[in-house]
């Protein structure tokens, strides 16, 4: 139950957030317009010392190369202690509009439609910091040679890096979102009526900037090799240089290759097999990841009474795609990392009710459903493909669910409330040739039950004031952390209870609180980052008051 840390981290968020809406007519038109503007800037640092469970080849920065590359002797030299920390800047601006147009509502047959833009500007700048680095002795001299980014003229510093830096991601991402949207409801009579629906949506993202590392400016000043330089890859000229290795030098000069290069040309300049294809790749990146389409959704319910109504819903969802850094990468059986990832797209199926019974004491809201999911993205780490963490739509899936939430006022002092939730979700197909995402595996997150049960009971005191107590129980089995095998594990399921009291008296009330009141040790998350399991837990034990008054 203890974090141990190597720097200290610290975190400074500044964000200014501002939202505007104009409500008017047209006639009998009603529009409504919104706006919105967020800009936020953090700086952070996070210790990163872990990381060396992974990098097999920090000793190389942070240990004398006499160490690394003893040649014919036995190693000798020092290393320095691996305290790594990541030195992180980011500044977000995001805009958006939307207008929309209703009809009168009082109609049987009534419209919604409008517009939606946003755009979206993501500066982020990550400096992974060996403070080691600068004391090691590097053939011969402490500390290695001045590194730049890549990109001069697409990134936040033009460089050189900080001493003891020795990677990193200045990376500028931009995203820009417009739709066109669109309701239709026609109550065929009293009891029956069709809701249809359809979203227009056209989204471009882009991805600038450099990320690359120290690992030939061990003997010379900055030769920006190794890394990946974004902008030229996602520039759509024609054009793309490699940086890895040249007729077996490492650190050979850069090559740039053009369109009318053959596979057999490069490899004739000295490049492998496997960096010939990459670059043949590379020349044939996309400018944006772009995408469009329409979704839909179709709604028909019926109310047979004033205290019944059931109604059954196809719709469609889906989530924009990215562009991926490693793209062009080869894998096995011809695999390729692709460059921009597609929509990952979801069809439910649902089939509802409310329901109002016993006299009205009792409301009863379900619904049973099925969703369809295709081309789930998901972020892999696999070294058979990539040295590098990359995502792509790794494949699909299916949830059958039943939902749904219950109150009952009791008596005139007892309300007892209740929700609920079943699933069976699971990956149905993989996409993507690796072993790290299987058939037949559970979707992270998704408990089979979820459940969650209060009572509330009021009484009436003297002079006006009202006492209440109300105990809660909630309740949620084991789940799977992840898709990606190698980072999953299972979350235990828990059991907490709350219990709160207190008191109300026209503009004032006070409140006495217990959040799990039995301590309990409640897994709320699990991750495997650098093969190293971490657990969130949910807060302890937790007594409080809380006071209100309204004037």
């Amino acid at each position: 139950m203890e974090i141990q840390r190597f720097s200290d981290d610290d975190l400074d968020d500044d964000f200014t957030n501002t939202n505007w809406t104009i409500e008017g007519r047209l006639g009998a038109l009603e529009v409504l317009y919104t706006g919105a503007y967020t800009d936020r800037d953090t700086d952070q640092i996070v210790d990163y010392t872990d990381y060396l469970f992974v990098g097999q080849y920090v000793p190389y920065y942070i240990c004398d190369s006499t160490v690394s590359y003893p040649g014919a002797a036995a190693p000798s030299g020092v290393c320095q202690a691996p305290n790594l920390f990541v030195d992180s800047s980011s500044d977000t601006e995001v805009w958006s509009h939307e207008i929309r147009i209703t009809t009168p509502v009082e109609h049987s047959v009534r419209a919604t439609g409008g517009l939606f833009y946003s755009d979206l500007k993501l500066r982020e700048r990550n400096d992974f910091t060996y403070p080691g680095a600068t004391d090691a002795i590097v053939f011969g001299s402490p500390g290695f040679f001045p590194n730049f980014p890549m990109a001069p003229q697409d990134v936040s510093s033009p460089g050189p890096f900080p001493e003891g830096v020795i990677f990193r991601n200045d990376v500028k991402r931009t995203d820009e979102q417009k739709g066109v949207f669109g309701e239709l409801t026609w109550d065929i009579n009293e009891s029956w009526s069709v809701t249809a629906g359809a979203r227009y949506y056209d989204i471009e993202v882009d991805f600038k900037g450099s990320a690359n590392g120290s690992f030939c400016n061990s003997f010379a000043p900055d030769s920006d090799k190794f890394g990946t330089d974004i902008s030229d890859l996602y520039d759509g000229d024609g054009e793309y240089t490699f940086r890895g290795t040249v007729g077996g030098s490492s650190c050979a000069p850069l090559v740039t290759f053009t369109l009318d290069d053959s596979i057999a040309d490069m490899e004739a300049a000295g490049l492998t097999t496997a960096d010939a294809q990459g670059t043949f790749n590379a020349l044939r990146a996309p400018d944006k990841a772009e995408t469009d389409g329409v979704i839909g959704k179709l709604t028909v319910s019926w109310m047979p009474t004033d205290d019944y109504l059931f109604y059954a819903t196809w719709s469609e969802g889906f989530r924009p795609g990215l562009l991926n850094r490693p793209g062009g990468a080869q894998g096995p059986d011809g695999y390729t990392v692709p460059f921009a990832l597609d929509t990952d797209d979801v069809v439910n199926l649902e089939v509802g009710w409310k329901l109002d019974l016993l006299d009205r004491t009792l409301r009863f809201n379900g619904s049973i459903f099925y969703v369809e999911i295709d081309d789930l993205q998901t972020t892999i780490f696999d070294t058979s493909i990539v040295n590098l963490f990359f995502s792509d739509n790794a494949a699909d899936g299916e949830i059958w669910g039943l939902e749904g939430d219950v109150v009952w006022n009791a008596t005139d002092n007892l309300t007892i409330s209740g929700a609920f939730s079943i699933l069976d979700a699971e990956i149905t197909d993989v996409k993507t040739p690796t072993d790290d995402v299987r058939d037949g595996d559970d979707l992270a997150y998704a408990p089979d039950f979820q459940g969650n049960v209060r009572a509330r009971y009021e009484w009436y005191l003297d002079s006006g004031i009202t006492a209440h107590v109300m105990p809660h129980v909630s309740f949620s089995s084991s789940a799977q952390s992840d898709v990606v095998v190698i980072n999953n594990s299972e979350v235990d399921s828990w059991t907490l209870v709350g219990l709160t009291m207190g008191l109300t008296r026209n503009q004032w009330s006070a409140e006495f609180y217990v959040d799990n009141l039995f301590d309990e040790d409640a897994e709320m998350a699990r991750n495997f980052v650098f093969d190293r399991e971490r657990i969130s837990y949910a807060r302890p034990r937790t007594l409080g008051l809380r006071a209100s008054f309204d004037f």
